[in-house]
């Protein structure tokens, strides 16, 4: 029986929904590569001390939660719907695994998810649910949390981690293309680390890993790469790399039960 892989995903700049680059191919690319008869989301945007779950069945609202950008972002709008049985569900199995979960049923996508989403799947036409993270966690609570949601991909439903690995924007440098050494540096121990399938020590990144507090100063976009790993498996495949303004990092993975770093 198939089983789809669990994906991380950078989001970036919001001018990603807007922007026609390699990346933004990636992404439309990859929307035709899986279709999933849902989408479980968790986005560095939305942040709670307890796991929370979105939990509704009409259109989300798109969240603008930048400032500054062209007019033309904030009219783009994702009304995908969601789908509170499968909310209800997420919510059983974070409690099968010891994990408390709460419900919301207001809250729209943030630009986390929704640009994402947009570029990979633009009709808006496939259920949504997104998830909150607590960047407090230590990075295995973080793992478990993913693990919760391992047997997802068994049943066609496609696991979302939308963050970024090297995310410090008090370092980016404006209109530079050309990436900074010291990001490459963290990304390719990230890489080395995953295709040594060590765990252990992926999860002590904060104190082991090349410029790490560079890289990850707050680890909120940082947490859904290791829930995407909990919940995929630990093969690792790159799906596309590349960096934007010096540092930040456009690194993806699909996460799964078979492969290996590529």
């Amino acid at each position: 029986m198939s089983m789809l892989p669990s994906l991380f995903l950078a989001h970036g700049s919001p001018m990603l929904a807007l922007e026609d680059t390699a990346y933004t191919r990636f992404l439309r690319d990859l929307g035709q590569t899986f279709s999933p008869k849902a989408i479980v989301i968790f986005t560095a945007h939305w942040e709670s001390e307890r796991l929370t779950i979105s939990s509704r069945d009409d259109e989300y609202e798109t969240i603008y939660d930048f400032y500054g950008f062209p007019e033309e972002l904030y009219r783009i709008e994702y009304p995908a719907k969601g789908s509170s049985q499968l909310a209800a569900r997420l919510q059983q199995m974070f409690a099968a695994a010891g994990i408390a979960a709460d419900l919301d049923k207001t809250r729209g996508l943030d630009h986390g998810a929704w640009t994402l989403l947009y570029r990979m799947y633009p009709t808006a036409q496939i259920p949504v649910v997104q998830l909150s993270v607590n960047p407090y966690l230590s990075a295995e609570a973080q793992y478990q949390i993913g693990q919760a949601l391992r047997s997802l991909g068994e049943e066609d439903i496609l696991v979302i981690g939308s963050g970024v690995t090297v995310h410090n924007l008090r370092l980016v440098q404006w209109g530079q293309s050309t990436a900074e050494p010291w990001a490459v540096e963290f990304d390719d121990w990230l890489l080395a680390t995953l295709g040594n399938r060590d765990l252990a020590t992926l999860f002590d990144y904060a104190r082991q890993a090349p410029h790490a507090h560079k890289a990850v100063p707050r680890p909120e976009h940082f947490v859904p790469f290791l829930i995407a790993l909990g919940s995929g498996g630990n093969e690792a495949t790159v799906l596309h790399r590349s960096y934007d303004l010096g540092s930040l990092s456009y690194l993806s993975i699909e996460f799964s039960s078979e492969g290996g770093i590529s």
